[in-house]
């Protein structure tokens, strides 16, 4: 992708096994619009057929991680029939839902960066990531009440789930703002960092995790994200392949030697 995509994938200029994905619109404060709507799966792709790949950082260009909608962009559809709306609406996020299954299926584990404004689907995305670390200038919103519409990209599945459905509703039918600190209280950001910090502690955790058996984190991933689909026996069964799988690799041996001799592990 070159510099003016919409959405930009990357190499870690120093972390091996960690690529970036960057929403790339700071000057509209990254908000979602049709172009990059349709990056959005394509760059999502080509991270999960990378085998080279372990650890992906989702992050926005500039100062703010993603805004949410693009409201110019809505408006544009305002001249067209509701139905006609609707079917322009259907097509489009059913496209970029295919993007948020995938970032859950993959084996990459994913860590969002926020800073400054995350809503709207902004928020669906930062906190659907696997780990989700803000800045203290971060601030986040449901949105969508405010142009009267409801959840998209995954919110109404994960919030719930985060911080329960009583204080999930309160996020959304208020949507009032939420600090960095709060977020992190209610429990859908994993740590609040100072705003001159925040690039050295997700590239710490990001080297920590692709330094780590790949197998082993991409295990934990699978198991933790089907845990609330499951039932124990199911999720038991879950955890005894899983497990067993892992066992049968040459990073359990690596694990197992370096414990003994106590050193580092070096991964494969």
């Amino acid at each position: 992708m070159t510099t003016d995509s919409p959405i930009i994938v990357a190499p870690h200029p120093s972390i091996p096994g960690v690529a970036t994905f960057t929403m790339n619109r700071p000057k509209a404060l990254n908000a979602l619009n049709e172009s990059m709507t349709k990056a959005f799966v394509p760059a999502v792709q080509a991270v999960a057929n990378d085998p080279s790949i372990r650890v992906l950082i989702v992050q926005g260009a500039g100062e703010h991680f993603m805004a949410g909608g693009d409201i110019k962009g809505f408006s544009e559809t305002l001249a067209t029939p509701g139905e006609d709306r609707k079917k322009h609406f259907l097509e489009m996020i059913h496209f970029l839902h295919s993007g948020i299954e995938l970032m859950q299926r993959m084996p990459v584990v994913t860590v969002a960066k926020i800073r400054g404004a995350c809503a709207g689907f902004g928020m669906s995305l930062g906190i659907g990531c696997d780990l989700s670390i803000a800045s203290e200038d971060a601030y986040f919103a449901t949105a969508y009440k405010a142009i009267g519409l409801t959840p998209d990209g995954g919110q109404s599945f994960f919030l719930p789930r985060l911080v329960g459905v009583k204080k999930a509703m309160e996020l959304t039918l208020l949507s009032e703002r939420v600090s960095a600190q709060e977020a992190a209280h209610l429990g859908f950001v994993n740590r609040v960092v100072a705003n001159d910090q925040i690039d050295a502690a997700v590239d710490k955790i990001a080297a920590q995790i692709a330094r780590s058996a790949r197998g082993s984190m991409a295990g934990a991933k699978r198991l933790l994200n089907s845990s609330m689909q499951s039932t124990l026996s199911a999720q038991l069964d879950a955890e005894a392949e899983s497990f067993s799988s892992c066992a049968a690799k040459q990073d359990f041996a690596e694990g197992i030697s370096a414990f003994i001799e106590k050193r580092p592990a070096k991964f494969d």
